[in-house]
This record gives structure tokens, C-alpha cells and sequence, in this order.
């Protein structure tokens, strides 16, 4: 596909854009819009999209979602925790919502309230991490902001039930432009649990873009669980941006189950030494699916610590991608990096390309990487069906045990218990 063809596809879509309730915004969004133009192509001979080609999604037709759709059909969704933000095509659904008994002073609502309430804090940050020029995806998202999740945590307060967020289709019939834009601000000393549910209906053809900045002050703690179960037929891409003060503290999980295309990218940065990044992720891959992992940590601030683990588990004619990068600079001293990314391929014909970088200008650093990618192991097969146990749940119990490394760095028990059902739920539907 040609630049003219592309820039076209976007715009066309851009066009379909509501006026900006406030000037900043629409200056914010004109600046992403003039940028259409200028960008390159997602394609192979960019390093950054090798192994991810785009060119099946830029011939879909999209229509955005430029209002509330209707989602009174809708069930609500299951959850305990009393603060459950349920976006509906990007939309914040206040009907199926619920924010019950918050602190005063924290702030949680959806973006397009807190732009109608003209909150000087989302114009304080909004757009100060994600950079519109970056890729033809963020501008996209950036010329179109409308809606997502605004949380901001002030100094010293601790939030302690997590932030449940369900990401949900509406019943329209066409393939439709999904744009959340969320931003989530803790101050120093603050703390809250952030999870959410990338979710949609079987058969549904959509392209979820979301970006996701995350700025975390000093001391700040930030747990984040993301599950990805999209519909089988969908596109999704997720951007994460994170910048992290002195000696804040970020957890973050990502499980990817679904979807047809699915790419995760996390950006990574320190404003302040002595911080901590925790980045997992499992991802299960089978028929029809590409799953891509790329992972950009910028250790630019001294005797910060980070750590990556990333798991795949592969069957039939799955594809994945991990493409994780270290990069310390030369003020970095003291830093300790450690990235590992382990595939198990349960079929010949599964895939993944996996390129995991370091890159280090400082010399007094503590830093490895590493990869692997392999089968199961047929002793410990043949242990265990010496033990009476049939094949396919010995193979069950060998994945089961593989993904837990990651999977039980989940804190939340009643989470980490749903992620182990949806794992099992997809093992009981491998071949023989």
C-alpha cells in the first residue's frame, strides 16, 4: 500500500472528528492531524514494524466512534471492586459504571468530563508522554481524542480498592474505530491498583487503538494488570507510556489471549534514580493470531532497577513477535536491567521472532538478557503418564506450570484465579 493510500485511510477517518470542547485540545489534536502526512508507513523496512505488517488492517473500513453509543442492552459487567469504570466503544457507559464512596481528593472520572469540567490537570499532562509524531497509530489517536480513563492520585493517599476498567462492544453491526486515551497520574507517596479488560464479542470486527500514559511521582506505586481478550476477528493495538520519578515503583502484567492482530508497546522512562520497573507478560497464540510484544526501557536516570519477563505459549499456526530493547545511557550508572523472553511451541508449525537488546554507554551497571525458545520437554511427559495421567492433561499441567512464573506475580488472589481459568479454558481447546 502506498503513503498516498494510507494518509488517505486515515484521514478520511480524522474527518469524521467532533469539535474539541476546549481549545488546547483542539490545538493538541490539529498538531497529531497535520502529522497524518508527514509519517511513514508501518512497514518492513521500519525496525520497529518488521514483523508486524499492517497492510490487511489499513484496507479495512473503519468507523469511528465519535459519540456515546447506546448500550442499554448491555449486562454489567462482574466486579467486586467499588470502583468499575465500563467503557463502551471507547465511551465511558455511566449506566453500567460504578464509583461508590472515593476519597475526596482523588479524581477519577472519564476524559470527556473531566474536558467538559475543564480540569487544568488533564491539560497539564495530557499528550506530555505520548508523541503524536511517533507513528501514524498515536497521531491517529491523538487526532481523535474523545473519551477514556482519567485517574489522578493526590500526595500521600493510598487508594485501597483497585480500579476495575472493561473495555466492551456495543451492538453496532459495522467495524468500528476504537480510541480510548487514558492518562493516570499519582503524586508522591500515592498508591493504587489499576486493572483492565481489553474484551470483545466473538465475530466482531473492530480495531481497538488505545494509548495509555502513566506518570508516577516520587515514591509513587502503581500496580497494573492488562488482560487482552479481544474478539477473534479484531485488531488491537495498545501504547504505554510510563515515566517514573525517584524511587516510584511500577508492577505491571499483561496477558494477551485474543484477538486477530495484537501488539503491545511499552515505553518506558525515569524522571529520578533509585526507581523500580516490573514489566511481565504472557501471551498465548494459536490459529490465525499474531501476538507482538515490543518493549523500548530507557534507563536515563541513575541506579534505577527494571526487570522484564515475557512468556509465550504458541500451538497450531500461531505467531508471535517480542522485540524488547535496554538502552542505559551514559549518567545511568548503577543500573540493573534484566529482560528475559521464553516461547514454548507446542506444534511445528507455530512461530515467533524474538530479538532481545541491550544497550549501554555507562560501565558501572549490572545488566542481561536473554532468549529461548523450545518444546516440551518428552521426559517429563513420559513421567508423568508413567504416573497414570493421559497426555493431553500432562501437557496441560506442563503449560499450566510454565505460564505460572508469570502468572503468579499477579497480587490480586480472585485475578490471578481468573487468569488460571482462562488459560485452562484455552489448553482444553487444543487439538489431541
Amino acid at each position: 500500500m502506498n503513503p498516498v493510500a494510507t494518509n488517505h485511510w486515515a484521514r478520511e477517518l480524522v474527518k469524521q472528528s467532533i469539535p474539541a470542547p476546549a481549545d488546547w485540545l483542539g490545538e493538541l489534536r490539529n498538531k497529531a492531524n497535520d502529522q497524518l502526512d508527514s509519517l511513514p508507513l508501518p512497514r518492513r523496512k521500519l525496525e520497529a514494524w518488521r514483523y508486524s505488517r499492517v497492510d490487511a488492517l489499513l484496507k479495512q473500513q473503519f468507523t469511528p466512534v465519535v459519540q456515546a453509543p447506546d448500550c442499554a442492552s448491555l449486562p454489567r459487567p462482574e466486579s467486586e471492586s467499588p470502583y468499575m469504570l465500563v467503557f463502551v466503544d471507547g465511551w465511558l457507559s455511566p449506566a453500567l459504571s460504578r464509583i461508590d464512596d472515593l476519597p475526596g481528593e482523588v479524581t477519577l472520572k472519564s476524559i470527556h468530563q473531566a474536558l467538559n469540567d475543564g480540569d487544568a490537570l488533564l491539560q497539564q499532562y495530557l499528550g506530555t508522554l505520548a508523541n503524536a509524531g511517533e507513528n501514524l497509530f498515536t497521531a491517529l489517536n491523538t487526532a481523535l481524542i474523545n473519551d477514556g480513563l482519567f485517574l489522578h492520585i493526590p500526595a500521600s493517599v493510598r487508594l485501597e480498592a483497585p480500579v476495575e476498567v472493561f473495555y466492551l462492544n456495543s451492538a453496532s453491526e459495522q467495524a468500528l474505530l476504537v480510541q480510548p486515551r487514558n492518562l493516570l497520574v499519582l503524586d508522591e507517596r500515592s498508591e493504587a491498583t489499576v486493572i483492565e479488560h481489553f474484551l470483545g464479542d466473538e465475530g466482531k470486527t473492530y480495531f481497538h487503538n488505545n494509548i495509555t500514559e502513566v506518570q508516577l511521582h516520587g515514591d509513587a506505586k502503581l500496580s497494573h494488570y492488562r488482560i487482552q481478550d479481544e474478539s477473534s476477528s479484531a485488531w488491537h493495538l495498545s501504547n504505554l507510556y510510563l515515566q517514573q520519578g525517584e524511587k516510584s515503583h511500577y508492577h505491571g502484567i499483561t496477558l494477551s489471549f485474543g484477538g486477530k492482530w495484537a501488539r503491545t508497546d511499552y515505553r518506558s522512562s525515569f524522571s529520578g534514580p533509585q526507581a523500580d520497573c516490573d514489566l511481565r507478560g504472557l501471551y498465548v497464540v494459536g490459529n490465525d493470531q499474531l501476538s507482538d510484544f515490543h518493549l523500548d526501557i530507557h534507563h536515563n536516570q541513575p541506579a534505577c532497577n527494571s526487570r522484564e519477563q515475557f512468556k509465550g505459549l504458541l500451538y497450531g499456526k500461531g505467531r508471535a513477535v517480542f522485540d524488547g530493547r535496554i538502552l542505559v545511557d551514559q549518567v545511568a550508572q548503577l543500573t540493573d536491567a534484566q529482560l528475559t523472553n521464553d516461547n514454548l511451541m507446542l506444534t511445528r508449525n507455530a512461530e515467533v521472532d524474538t530479538k532481545p537488546q541491550l544497550e549501554i554507554y555507562a560501565d558501572d551497571v549490572k545488566c542481561s538478557h536473554g532468549t529461548s525458545v523450545g518444546q516440551l520437554d518428552p521426559q517429563q511427559i513420559f513421567y508423568l503418564r508413567s504416573r497414570g495421567i493421559e497426555e493431553s492433561a500432562a501437557t496441560h499441567m506442563l503449560c499450566q506450570g510454565y505460564a505460572q512464573e508469570v502468572i503468579e506475580h499477579i497480587h490480586l488472589g480472585s485475578l490471578r484465579e481468573q487468569a488460571l481459568k482462562r488459560l485452562q479454558d484455552t489448553l482444553e481447546k487444543l487439538p489431541e
